[in-house]
């Protein structure tokens, strides 16, 4: 089997996975997406199974679809990778699915998002559609906050600005979950914990081991299948009302989960990786 590793800025998370195939003896080959040039009238590429773990969303998105309409198989497929990386296609296809998920309101134009704000109660959560690390979130607690908050984000002008993503606000007594799904099992979780309402690993929240419920299973395989499935970081709520699937993540970074959890997460990703390959090659024989 040749596997193709699509990559940038080489993390902790891929050296351990690099580390894990050559202890396997597989043959691979880093795809550098800051060198890729991909000639859009050629279907033959040297590899046959590629695991996406690029940091630049735009290109993996991209480079995904090209190599998925050529028949090439990708961890994640272009269509998991195109949900997860938009937070509004997250949250409707949580929504159609039926996973339990925050309310959340679409708006276009801050006029418009101001009556959603206040249609729903204070205190309310706005987020780029598209972002990660919990970047550019922010929490307005009444209305002069909400109004300053749109104006910023209309004069501010980009696209990422130019959708007005409402999220209630969810109580989560300074902790919420991230689970990892591997294929049709969540294999491990954790709890984020921090004193901030933001409890992002990248903002200093600090972890613990969060035992893997028949609860916390269902939803988030859930959620993962709502989404397209593969390998996913699925970010839970302990809200009133039971829990809910705040996000889904498509590219996840782990390497704060393995100690925590005493589950070798890329160990799981590469045997999943593998197992993707081994069916596309046995269906082309």
């Amino acid at each position: 089997m040749r596997l193709g590793l699509l990559c940038s800025i080489i993390r902790t998370e891929e050296k351990l996975i690099l580390q894990a195939l050559r202890n396997r003896g597989v043959e691979f080959e880093k795809i550098d997406d800051r060198q890729l040039a991909l000639d859009l009238h050629s279907s033959t590429f040297p590899w046959d199974v590629v695991l996406e773990r690029a940091v630049n969303h735009a290109r993996a998105l991209h480079t995904l679809k090209i190599f998925n309409d050529r028949g090439l198989p990708t961890i994640n497929r272009w269509e998991v990778a195109n949900v997860c990386g938009d937070k509004v296609l997250t949250t409707n296809a949580l929504e159609r699915a039926g996973v339990p998920t925050p309310r959340t309101i679409v708006a276009y134009t801050p006029d418009s998002a101001l009556a959603a704000i206040e249609s729903m109660g204070y205190p309310v959560v706005l987020k780029p559609a598209v972002g990660s690390w919990g970047r550019l979130i922010a929490r307005a607690n009444d209305r002069h906050a909400a109004e300053a908050l749109l104006e910023h984000k209309q004069i501010l002008g980009s696209y990422h600005h130019s959708i007005f993503y409402i999220q209630e606000y969810v109580e989560k007594a300074g902790r919420d979950i991230r689970a990892f799904v591997v294929g049709d099992q969540t294999i491990s979780a954790i709890y984020r914990m921090s004193d901030h309402w933001i409890t992002n690993t990248a903002r200093g929240a600090t972890t613990a081991n969060c035992p893997v419920t028949d609860e916390l299973n269902a939803i988030c395989i859930a959620a993962a299948k709502a989404v397209g499935g593969g390998v996913l970081a699925v970010d839970v709520f302990e809200s009133e009302h039971g829990l809910q699937v705040n996000e889904v993540n498509y590219t996840m970074e782990f390497r704060n989960s393995i100690d925590v959890t005493g589950v070798p997460i890329h160990e799981r990703i590469v045997d999943y990786t593998l197992s993707v390959g081994q069916a596309a090659i046995t269906a082309a024989r």
